[in-house]
């Protein structure tokens, strides 16, 4: 009878066991739950200068109109914003160049969203920057500073021989879609462009209004203050001499005004490269029903805030394109 009392008593002890064992994992499981419900929807987006203050500017008014969603954005150059990409470490990347067949061959999903351009830039208190603005500087000039390593003098740039300070050139150190935009313009790719390396485009931007012989190339972002649409006080912008006549003439003056620019880019008159369209690019098509969300909503009601972020709006032809291929993607998604 007693080890019948034992063995009672010790199975009541197992069943009590197991149910606390239940209960703590049920509570867990709830709390797991619970977080989950809690946590906030989120978007992880990384890649390139030109696009950063663009994709911050969006980010802050759909977040106005869907607070529930967060909306995580670091800048750190074109060619970062494809590797976090492409290794999912980020949901979208910030993409400033087009892509190329290699990229797409890798399976890369991309979206246009936006064009601006890269402009060439010198030191605004350079004594012959006042000359340079008459004169230009053409394509095949800038070829000889940037894709040869003999040193250049600025009076090679005015014709005048008091101009005779060596000039000093400036790149990107980061693999970027300024650089390798402003090196196609010259028929190569970055790794072809001389100069002292410097990181973003802040930094560019920078070292030449630090340097009075300075010379460099910026995203218009960087290059124009958004509240004077002027050029950044220090910093010049060099007009290209389009038809390399040795003047500029009235249809290539057009660096005065961040809106004048911005026009010349939408007319095509501003070249293309270094004019090129914006892009998020991302591993595959997005999973992530907030992204594809925030996508749309940059396609449709986002393009009347671009304007006034000092970039250039798709055109209606090329919006239709995105839309269509942003569905298109999806249906072929869920089949």
């Amino acid at each position: 009878m007693k080890f019948k009392i034992n063995f009672f008593k010790s199975g009541i002890f197992f069943i009590l066991a197991l149910s606390t064992m239940f209960c703590a994992c049920n509570s867990g499981d709830q709390k797991d739950k619970h977080k989950q419900k809690k946590s906030k929807p989120k978007i992880s987006i990384s890649g390139a200068f030109a696009l950063y203050p663009l994709a911050v500017r969006w980010a802050e008014i759909f977040n106005q109109q869907h607070p529930g969603i967060k909306i995580d954005i670091s800048a750190g150059g074109a060619g970062k914003g494809m590797v976090d990409a492409m290794s999912g470490m980020v949901d979208l990347g910030m993409f400033s160049r087009h892509i190329t067949e290699a990229e797409q061959a890798q399976g890369v999903w991309y979206i246009a969203v936006a064009k601006d351009a890269v402009v060439p830039t010198i030191n605004a208190k350079n004594p012959a920057y006042e000359n340079i603005q008459l004169k230009g500087v053409t394509r095949s000039m800038f070829q000889k500073i940037y894709l040869e390593k003999q040193a250049r003098k600025w009076s090679e740039l005015t014709g005048d021989p008091n101009d005779n300070e060596l000039i000093k050139v400036y790149t990107r150190s980061d693999a970027c879609g300024a650089a390798e935009m402003w090196a196609q313009f010259l028929g190569k790719s970055q790794e072809n462009l001389e100069g002292i390396g410097i990181f973003g485009d802040p930094g560019i931007a920078d070292a030449v209004k630090s340097d009075l012989n300075g010379m460099g190339f910026n995203n218009i972002i960087f290059a124009y203050d958004l509240k004077s649409g002027k050029p950044f006080e220090g910093l010049g912008i060099i007009p290209i001499d389009l038809n390399e006549n040795g003047r500029i003439d009235p249809e290539e003056s057009f660096y005065d005004h961040i809106t004048d620019i911005n026009s010349a880019i939408s007319k095509d008159q501003y070249p293309s490269p270094p004019a090129r369209e914006l892009y998020f690019v991302a591993k595959s098509y997005p999973q992530n029903e907030y992204v594809l969300q925030f996508i749309n909503w940059i396609l449709t009601e986002g393009q009347q805030y671009v304007k006034e972020a000092g970039y250039v709006p798709l055109d209606e032809q090329s919006l239709k394109i995105q839309l269509q291929k942003l569905n298109s993607s999806a249906s072929e998604n869920v089949d």
